[in-house]
């Protein structure tokens, strides 16, 4: 599983459970709107899932 995936967030955090806040912190979302390019490793993909109502993930080609 190589390559990056880019992910973006889309719903706001605001009101979120704090564990929810700590994941997309983690992942260096902290605005709407903000995309980061991150490894495509299984711990990348297990935080995804975890925020997957807020944010849109894509792979990039490299």
């Amino acid at each position: 599983m190589a390559g990056k995936i880019k992910v973006t967030l889309r719903r706001s955090m605001i009101g979120r459970p704090e564990q929810q806040r700590k994941v997309l912190r983690g992942m260096g979302l902290t605005r709407m709107n903000k995309s980061v390019e991150l490894e495509n490793t299984a711990a990348i993909r297990g935080m995804v899932l975890k925020v997957a109502h807020m944010v849109e993930a894509e792979e990039v080609k490299q």
